[in-house]
């Protein structure tokens, strides 16, 4: 049966993937820093994983036995909504660190599995990162952090085409989850079945694209 890694399964859109994905007879590995009640009622395997720990991010992979299906790298941080001095900036950082710069070490660390199973590369990311798009500002750390994200799924798309791997990002939409607040329109069911419709069809010529959780192509 095909197996997916998904990271932040813990709760809101990443445990919505595990119930998803389990459901229909996946081998799931679900990464949190902490686990939760909702995630061990699954019949998934869980480990742990701190996204803040770059060294561990790295080593990640020898974690991970066999060919491996599919990544969706879904964890992320908001960082500080205004950045206007230093220890808002360290936090900036941070969100960089979580938000880009991990998922990425992670999707370089099980490329070997990937490759074994010619298999596709998820990076959750959002319409916030989109430069186009930006009309109203705000929320600075998320926006450049997801932005840098785009821009590195897109050089990964590039370097893995050889190998028949297929990379791409999605926006989930706003969703009702923790960080997406109450006020959310969409639900997390609805978000996360539109987004394995996208990757389910997702071939070598969509590799590297930015893509929504309806399947509508979203500017950069």
């Amino acid at each position: 049966m095909p197996a997916v890694l998904i990271t932040g399964a813990n709760r809101g859109i990443g445990l919505e993937f595990a119930r998803q994905y389990s459901a229909d007879g996946w081998d799931v590995i679900a990464t949190a820093r902490q686990s939760s009640h909702e995630l061990d009622a699954l019949d998934v395997a869980v480990e742990p994983l701190e996204l803040g720990d770059l060294d561990s991010v790295a080593a990640f992979g020898v974690r991970v036995d066999g060919p491996l299906d599919l990544l969706i790298a879904n964890a992320g941080t908001y960082g500080p909504k205004e950045v206007e001095n230093v220890e808002a900036a360290r936090e900036w950082s941070d969100a960089l660190s979580v938000n880009t710069i991990a998922p990425y070490l992670l999707a370089r660390s099980v490329l070997p599995m990937i490759e074994l199973a010619r298999g596709k590369l998820i990076a959750i990311s959002s319409k916030m990162g989109s430069i186009d798009d930006n009309s109203s500002g705000g929320y600075l750390a998320y926006r450049t952090s997801k932005t840098a994200l785009n821009s590195a799924w897109r050089n990964l798309a590039l370097d893995v085409r050889r190998s028949g791997v297929v990379a791409a990002v999605l926006h989930p939409g706003w969703v009702k989850t923790r960080m997406g607040g109450s006020s959310a329109p969409v639900e997390p069911e609805k978000s996360v079945s539109g987004m394995r419709r996208v990757i389910e069809r997702l071939g070598p010529d969509d590799s590297g694209g930015f893509f929504s959780y309806d399947g509508s192509t979203i500017p950069w």
